[in-house]
C-alpha cells in the first residue's frame, strides 16, 4: 500500500491518528494497523476476478487465526481453517490478510514484525499444505545481503535450523517465528522472488531428490547476517563479594524497563552488552541509577557467520579474526554459539566486514 504520504499506507494512517492525539492505545493501534492488509486483500481479490479467477477475501480472524491479547506482537494460539477449507472446496482462491488475527474474545490483534510470514506458515501447517511459498524481492535466501555484497550466491537448499539461525541474527528474508512454525509442522518452505520464475530456496529437513533422507548441511559456513545501528555499554563492577548482586541489579533494572540486550558478556569486574541505538537514551538513564561507572558508545553493527558446520571445528575463530584483520576492520566484541560467531564492528565497517568474511569462508564460489 506504499509508504508514508501514500493514501491508506500504514504510516499515513498512524500520522492522521496522531494529529488528533499523539498517544494511541495498543488495542486501537492494532485496529488501525490491520487496515492496510484488509485493503490489499480486497484489491487482490479484485485483481484475480479481473483474470476470471474466483476468489474470496478473509481477515485473519475470519480465516480462523486465534491469538493471545498481546496487542502489537500477538502470538498465534491456534488456527481453525474451516472457512478457508470450505472456500477451497468451492474451487475459489482464499485470499487471507496477513499480519493479523483475533483473540478468543474477538478483539483484532497484529502479529508484529514479519507477521505475514507467520500467517502463511501457520495456515500452511493447519491445512497440511504441500509447501508454503514466501515471495520477496530477492531470488531466494542468499549467502548474505546481495544489496551489500554483490558476490552473494543463492542457497538452493537449506535446513530449517540454518534459516532460523540466520533470521534470528538479522537476515530479513523471513521471520524466524514463521520458520519455527513450519519446522514444527514439517511443512517445507520455498523462498522465491516476485521478479522471476526461479525456483528459489527450499527449506526442509528432508532431501526432495531422495525422499526419506534427512537433509544435513556439509557447509562450514552457510551465510552471513548483519544488524546495524547498535550501541555498546561497558560497566565496571569492582571485583568484590557484592559483584553478583550488582550484576543482578543491572539486569533486573533493564528488564523492568523492557530493554532487550544482546552480545552479553559478564565477568566479576565487568558487564558488556549491546542494545539497539533507539534504546540508547533509555538504557543510559537506567544505568545511571545503578551508581556504577560505565562507558557508552553508538555507531556499531553486528556481523555474524552462521553454519552448523562450525560446531567443534578448531580454527574458525582464527579465520574470522584473520579475515577482519586483512580488511583492517577493528573488532570490539564477540559472542558465539554452536552455530554462529557474531562480531561487533563499527557501523561504517559493516559492509567491508561482510565482504571480507564472505571471501574468507569461500562463499563467493
Amino acid at each position: 500500500m506504499g509508504r508514508y504520504g501514500a493514501p491508506y499506507a500504514t504510516d499515513t494512517l498512524l500520522a492522521v491518528a496522531r494529529e488528533v492525539c499523539t498517544e494511541i492505545n495498543p488495542r486501537e493501534q492494532d485496529l488501525l494497523l490491520s487496515c492496510g492488509e484488509l485493503i490489499s486483500t480486497v484489491i487482490m481479490v479484485q485483481a484475480l476476478k479481473l483474470h476470471h479467477v474466483e476468489a474470496r477475501a478473509f481477515t485473519g480472524g475470519t480465516a480462523g487465526i486465534i491469538t493471545d491479547s498481546n496487542f502489537g506482537d500477538a502470538h498465534i494460539i491456534e488456527v481453525n481453517p474451516e472457512k478457508v477449507l470450505a472456500c477451497l472446496q468451492q474451487k475459489q482462491v482464499a485470499v487471507v490478510a496477513g499480519f493479523q488475527g483475533k483473540t478468543q474474545e474477538g478483539e483484532v490483534t497484529t502479529l508484529g514484525r514479519g507477521g505475514s510470514d507467520t500467517t502463511a506458515a501457520a495456515l500452511g501447517v493447519a491445512l497440511a499444505a504441500e509447501a508454503v511459498e514466501i515471495y520477496t524481492d530477492v531470488n531466494g535466501v542468499m549467502t548474505t545481503d546481495p544489496h551489500l555484497v554483490p558476490e552473494a550466491k543463492l542457497l538452493k537448499v537449506m535446513t530449517y535450523e540454518e534459516l532460523c539461525e540466520m533470521a534470528h541474527l538479522g537476515a530479513k528474508v523471513i521471520h524466524p517465528r514463521a520458520v519455527e512454525i513450519a519446522m514444527r509442522g514439517r511443512v517445507p518452505l520455498k523462498i522465491r522472488s516476485v521478479h522471476s520464475d526461479q525456483e528459489g530456496t527450499l527449506i526442509s529437513d528432508r532431501d526432495p531428490a531422495r525422499p526419506g533422507l534427512e537433509l544435513k548441511s556439509d557447509r562450514m559456513v552457510t551465510g552471513l547476517t548483519h544488524i546495524p545501528d547498535l550501541a555498546q555499554f561497558d560497566l565496571a563492577c569492582l571485583e568484590n563479594a557484592n559483584s553478583s548482586g550488582k550484576t543482578l541489579e543491572v539486569f533486573n533494572r533493564l528488564a523492568e524497563a523492557r530493554i532487550s540486550v544482546d552480545m552479553i558478556q559478564v565477568t566479576p569486574e565487568q558487564i558488556t552488552f549491546t542494545v539497539q541505538e533507539s534504546l540508547f537514551d533509555q538504557t543510559f538513564s537506567v544505568l545511571e541509577q545503578t551508581g556504577l561507572p560505565f562507558k557508552a558508545a553508538k555507531g556499531f553493527a553486528k556481523v555474524a557467520i552462521v553454519g552448523a558446520g562450525i560446531r567443534g571445528v578448531p580454527g574458525v575463530m582464527a579465520r574470522v579474526v584473520e579475515g577482519l584483520y586483512k580488511a583492517q576492520v577493528p573488532l570490539f566484541q564477540t559472542a558465539d554459539s554452536h552455530t554462529n560467531i557474531a562480531c561487533l564492528v563499527k557501523k561504517e565497517d559493516m559492509i567491508t566486514a561482510l565482504r571480507a568474511l564472505h571471501e574468507e569462508f569461500g562463499l563467493d564460489d
